[in-house]
């Protein structure tokens, strides 16, 4: 069949992950995730394909909004575009909303929104393409493998463009899309925005003293010291996964998420329902590494684990011990990555302690689409700017790994020591 012959595709926009098969959206969003077969069998084919995303499949995104985390009450309302053949069949899709404000996107656009409303401009609504409340960069153009894909994505795009025009909209935001992504909406014409994270890498490590053992010196026996700091005070840790994560571990970790978001960021996203119910649809997803003191939770840190990496979300404390943090965000992380050989520890946004910690920087992307042509070249022009700093401060940082330099320098640092 030559391209006047195939099929015409239809854009349609779902209001929730209700209306979509489940089946049918995760053949989009993963569509090569590995088995066991795939890692037992060719590692350089498994290589290739590509791993599952917890964060993009029609589990975790149901919950957001089932669990009222993500609804238009909370300024998150579902518009999610579905890309379809003539049969009915779901070539596409991106997971969309329409905002009210700019809150939970951690890519911030505070500065442009407030110019524009006093340039005289309507902000909002915008969309914004993207998982809400996190921070994890992976596919956002959702195009399931076949011969229309090209295709596929390019109405896709068009279709978000379209519904931008419908609502009104003053912009579209991809945030956090993978680079592939990223620079596909560059060549449809969307403007190119960078950031920074810090993340593990796994370089075959077979233990944490073997990663340790990597590091300089210095930054090794911090490091040693930390971790024995944050158990001084009688603290126990435990790792809980799959079915045995029991309603007893959410009522405490909700209460540690909130007493975060009271203290430092004012206004937590996720409802109690929501732990529940992901622990319910995901439970062999999650590791939740609780902190525990004369027989009571007293901290908690949330990951997601996928195919080759773990992702740290969410972590709080009711009890303030020295270095705890650390142990529970980063050190165990690394040490669960390690032990089961994952490629990388994201842990989360922002966060330059985690330099020292054993995580590099790197670059992360978002893609936006104004409608105002005049503001647009604003926004242009500054972002220019900040790309140009991104990668300037990303070099720096990439000078101060804690990572060996010297091995000779190193061998007579270890006998000072």
């Amino acid at each position: 069949m030559n391209a006047a012959e195939q099929p015409k595709l239809t854009v349609r926009i779902a209001r929730s992950m209700s209306e979509v098969d489940a089946a049918a959206w995760d053949a989009c969003a993963n569509p090569q995730a590995l088995t066991l077969a795939d890692i037992e069998g060719d590692a350089e084919a498994a290589a290739q394909k590509e791993r599952h995303n917890p964060f993009i499949s029609h589990a975790f995104l149901n919950v957001l909004e089932t669990s009222g985390s993500a609804t238009a009450k909370t300024g998150w309302t579902p518009l999610h575009v579905l890309v379809e053949d003539t049969d009915g069949k779901l070539l596409a899709c991106a997971p969309c909303y329409a905002k009210t404000h700019s809150m939970g996107e951690y890519v911030f656009d505070y500065a442009w929104a407030d110019a524009y409303e006093r340039a005289g401009g309507r902000y909002y609504p915008k969309l914004q393409v993207c998982v809400p409340f996190t921070p994890v960069q992976g596919r956002r153009l959702l195009v399931a493998p076949g011969p229309q894909s090209a295709d596929a994505r390019a109405y896709l795009i068009g279709g978000l463009r379209a519904l931008r025009e419908k609502t009104g909209a003053s912009s579209i935001h991809v945030t956090f899309p993978n680079k592939i992504d990223c620079e596909d909406l560059a060549s449809a014409g969307m403007l190119s925005r960078t950031g920074k994270q810090f993340h593990f890498f796994n370089e075959n490590y077979e233990t944490f003293e073997d990663f340790l053992a990597a590091l300089s010196s210095h930054k090794r026996k911090t490091i040693r010291r930390e971790r024995r700091d944050a158990l001084r005070n009688g603290i126990e840790i435990e790792l809980v996964t799959g079915s045995a994560i029991g309603e007893q571990h959410w009522d405490a970790f909700y209460a540690f998420y909130m007493d975060t978001g009271s203290r430092k960021w004012g206004r937590p996203y996720l409802t109690r329902k929501y732990y529940s119910q992901v622990g319910q649809a995901m439970a062999d997803r999650i590791l939740l590494v609780m902190a525990k003191r004369n027989g009571r939770y007293v901290a908690g840190a949330i990951n997601f684990i996928g195919d080759d990496a773990l992702y740290g979300r969410n972590w709080g404390c009711l009890e303030e011990h020295p270095f705890l943090h650390f142990e529970l965000c980063y050190y165990q992380a690394i040490d669960y990555a390690i032990q089961h050989k994952l490629a990388r520890v994201e842990a989360g946004a922002q966060g330059e302690h985690k330099l020292a910690r054993g995580y590099k920087p790197v670059t992360t992307y978002s893609a936006h689409d104004i409608a105002d042509r005049n503001f647009s070249r604003a926004v242009e022009n500054f972002l220019e700017e900040e790309r140009r700093e991104i990668a300037r401060v990303i070099e720096v940082y990439g000078e101060h790994v804690p990572f060996k330099k010297d091995a000779a320098r190193e061998a007579a640092l270890e006998q000072d020591y």
